[in-house]
This record gives structure tokens, C-alpha cells and sequence, in this order.
């Protein structure tokens, strides 16, 4: 950026509401384990019995069945939140009840137990009454890759194990989990389990963290599109030709144009084990859409001038490519616009002069080895040194905090910078092209006398 072999900006040379319906249980009485959540939520056996009081029962009528098949309880009567019906309790007869009629009410009771009471219910009446789920007896064989979903409770987890041929039934999965505290507490994610397991062992697998499936993928604050495609298909497993074919098909924001550059959100993504390329590529980009939105990046006027999307990501993109931290990144951006906004003064005309671009250009790393030659004779619009005011996209990708920068510029007359210290990245800004001059001495020294490599 700088008309010397270092970084800096050198002088143009020329110039749920909780409650259920009226009559029902309330959603405390109905426990379950939850994916991600951090507590049991626990009911004692008394609060079961009186709310099963409130069940009626219609003469004739047999109780609804307790269960979708005969070693799952009913899923209405294990989720969380669930009222257990809306019915209210019927008047109560003085006359005597025969003993068939005891039967049936005895029973319409135990299905209340069920239905109402959740899991608790359903365990309560089978220590009472004595079950036996059906279990696989061995550790099990092959492979499963199995995942627990945001929400999923203990039944459903059961019911997709059982569907995944992992455990024999739900109901023993159930136990497993009422049985080991750890249940809920499971995380969202990919488990290895195999065929035929003991409900207890695929239970042991799925409340170890450590369990965890998972193909994590860095972006770099900064790194450029060609760079990502090469990040996605290590991890993706694929050619990078069939990356840059779902990458020309990820839906972008209109301010975009077509053009990836800069809307590939830099952040480290744990993707599921069989993620294709183009799922890694749509997640980065619905990143930059979550994140951006939060930052509140949108067409605006900074010092009353309009910046479009497209622009100010670019001037981040530029202020990531130059600055080291949060205060040097709000500096940068102030002396990007004092240079758009004001051509012509302390003797620069209206160029950025910024090295980082000119390697864009080149289609190469960034690099401190820029020479002036190829400052002067690289054409391309995305060489401010040749070209006034913002290049026709972004450079790379930036970060929140150049997003930021470019948003909230710092206060301030600047027009140069240059880093004087390499190994700490301390930055001065100027004002003055003499002022310029002396921090450019500063770096000549640091190059001297304290690195190594001379700053070659």
C-alpha cells in the first residue's frame, strides 16, 4: 500500500404461552429429556394421582390406549409442554359402581396415570404393576450414523434408534435415560452407534460429548473465495471443480451480483458428516446473512455520502486485509474515506494506493514483496493505484469487526498509515505526507536493527 516494500498508504507519485386449555394438566406434570436442555424437569407421584382424578370416565367406554404400540408410551403423554387433554372432570354419581363398571374405571384411571402423568406416570405403574422392556443383551455390530436433532426428547431419540435398528425398543430407551441423570444434558449432533444395541450402551454413547461426530471447517477473516473452495473440498471430499460448479449455484444476496466474494461468512462450522459442498457453501452464506443482519449492515451514508452493500463490504474487505485489530480496523476505514471523500488533498488524488488490492490483482498471497512496477503497471480495476476510489468488489471476506469498521469509521484527518513494528502490527496514521515520511524512517529502522529477515 505503500511506495516502499511494507504495509501503509504511500502519496499518488504524481499528485409459547405455557398454559394448556381450561380443564387440563399443566405442562409442569408432563417431564422429558430434551436435546441441549439443562434440567429434569421432575414430578412427584402425588401430583400424578391428582391430576389422573381429573380424567373422566364415561360409562361403557373403554380408556384410550396408553401407547402407539406395545413398547412405546403414547408421544402425547411424554412431551414436554404437552397438556394431556382439555376435557373437564365429570360430576362424580352417589350410586354404587358394579363391579364390571370398577373394571373399567380402574383401568380409565391407569390410563390417566399414563397419559397425564408422562413418563413418571408410566413408571410409576410399572414398578406397581411390573414390565419387561424388550433389550438387545450385546454391545451390537456394524456401523450407524445417528443424529439427535435440536429438541428431540427421550421418545423421539428412542424412536429413531429403533427405526436406525439400534436399540429393540423405545421403552427401553426410556429407561436407559430415566435411569442416568446425564440424559439431559445429550448435545444436537452426529453419533457412530451400531445395529443391535443394549439401549444402556447406545445411551453411554450419546452422553459423551467427546462422541461428538464432527468435520469442522475454519474461514479465515480475510480469506478469498478460490481459497474457500479449496477449504470445502478437503473437507466436503470433492474435486474442486464440482466446488466451483455449487458454488456458481448457492443463492446470493442481490448486492452481490453473482460474484461469492466477500458473502462467505469467516467463522469455524461444525458440519455433519455427510455434508455435500454446496450445504457448506449455502451455511457460510446464510452466516453472512445472520451475522450482517446483526451488524445492521445495509445501504447507508457515511459523512453524507451513499455506500451501497456492495461497497462497504468492500471497504471491509480492504480494512481486513490491512488492519491487525478492532481500533487500527476503524482507523483504516477513516483514512479509505477521507481519500473517497476528500480527492485530491495531502497529495494523493483520490487513490487508495492499498498493496493488498494490486495482489488481488495478481491473483496471488498477500505479500510485503510488492514492487513498484507492479504498483504502476498492473491493469486491473482492482488496482488502486491506477484506479480511484473503491475497486469493483470486495477482496476477500472480511470479519464482524471490519464489517464493523467500515460501518463506524474512526474519528480522525489521516491519509497515511504504515505499520512500523512487524512482529506486534502497531500502526501509525498520519495526517501530513512529512508526517508519513517520519513513520516510514521508524519501520526502516525496526527492519535494521530488530528483524531478522531485514522485512524482506
Amino acid at each position: 500500500m505503500t511506495d516502499h516494500p511494507f504495509q501503509g498508504i504511500a502519496p499518488e507519485p504524481s499528485s409459547e404461552d405455557p398454559t394448556g386449555p381450561e380443564g387440563g394438566v399443566p405442562p409442569s406434570a408432563l417431564p422429558d429429556y430434551v436435546a441441549g436442555d439443562t434440567g429434569t424437569r421432575a414430578v412427584p407421584v402425588e401430583q400424578i394421582a391428582a391430576a389422573a382424578a381429573e380424567v373422566p370416565v364415561q360409562e361403557g367406554s373403554a380408556p384410550e390406549p396408553a401407547y402407539e404400540d406395545e413398547d412405546e408410551p403414547e408421544e402425547q403423554a411424554f412431551f414436554a409442554g404437552h397438556t394431556g387433554g382439555g376435557r373437564r372432570a365429570a360430576p362424580r354419581r352417589t350410586r354404587r359402581v358394579s363391579g364390571c363398571l370398577a373394571v373399567l374405571v380402574a383401568l380409565a384411571v391407569i390410563g390417566g396415570l399414563v397419559v397425564v402423568g408422562g413418563t413418571k406416570g408410566y413408571h410409576f405403574l410399572k414398578d406397581h404393576m411390573g414390565s419387561s422392556a424388550a433389550d438387545y443383551p450385546g454391545p451390537g455390530s456394524g456401523s450407524v450414523t445417528f443424529e439427535v436433532h435440536k429438541g428431540d426428547t427421550a421418545t423421539q431419540m428412542g424412536r429413531n434408534l429403533k427405526t436406525a435398528g439400534v436399540v429393540a425398543s423405545v421403552e427401553a430407551f426410556i429407561d436407559a435415560a430415566n435411569a442416568d441423570t446425564r440424559a439431559n444434558s445429550i448435545q444436537v449432533g452426529f453419533y457412530t452407534l451400531k445395529k443391535k444395541m443394549k439401549a444402556s450402551a447406545a445411551l453411554a454413547v450419546l452422553v459423551d460429548h467427546k462422541n461428538l461426530v464432527r468435520n469442522a471447517v475454519l474461514v479465515r477473516e480475510g480469506v478469498r473465495a478460490e481459497d474457500i473452495v479449496g477449504v470445502v473440498a478437503k473437507a466436503a471430499k470433492t474435486p474442486k471443480e464440482k466446488v466451483v460448479q455449487a458454488l456458481s449455484k448457492v443463492s446470493l444476496p442481490p448486492s452481490a451480483n453473482g460474484n461469492p466474494e466477500g458473502y462467505l461468512f469467516p467463522a469455524t462450522y461444525d458440519f455433519g458428516p455427510h455434508a455435500s459442498a454446496a450445504d457448506m457453501l449455502s451455511q457460510m452464506v446464510a452466516t453472512w446473512r445472520k451475522q450482517t443482519t446483526s451488524l445492521g449492515l445495509q445501504d447507508t451514508t457515511i459523512d453524507g455520502h451513499a455506500y451501497t452493500v456492495q461497497q462497504l463490504l468492500t471497504v471491509a474487505s480492504l480494512v481486513q486485509s490491512e488492519g491487525k485489530t478492532p481500533e487500527d480496523m476503524a482507523k483504516i476505514a477513516r483514512v479509505i474515506y477521507n481519500r473517497i471523500e476528500h480527492p485530491g488533498e495531502q497529495g494523493q488524488a483520490g487513490y487508495l494506493q492499498i498493496d493488498a488490492s494490486v495482489d488481488y490483482a495478481l491473483h496471488r498471497p498477500l505479500t510485503l514483496g510488492l514492487t513498484q512496477a507492479e504498483r504502476e503497471g498492473t491493469d486491473s480495476p482492482y488496482n488502486t493505484f491506477v484506479t480511484k476510489g473503491l475497486p469493483p468488489g470486495p477482496i476477500g471476506n472480511p470479519g464482524a469487526d471490519a464489517i464493523k469498521a467500515a460501518l463506524h469509521p474512526a474519528e480522525g484527518d489521516w491519509y497515511y498509515y504504515v505499520a512500523v513494528n512487524l512482529a506486534t502490527g502497531e500502526t501509525k496514521f498520519a495526517h501530513t505526507y512529512a508526517e508519513f515520511q517520519t513513520y516510514v524512517a521508524e519501520l526502516h529502522h525496526y527492519c535494521q536493527t530488530e528483524s531478522a529477515s531485514g522485512c524482506q
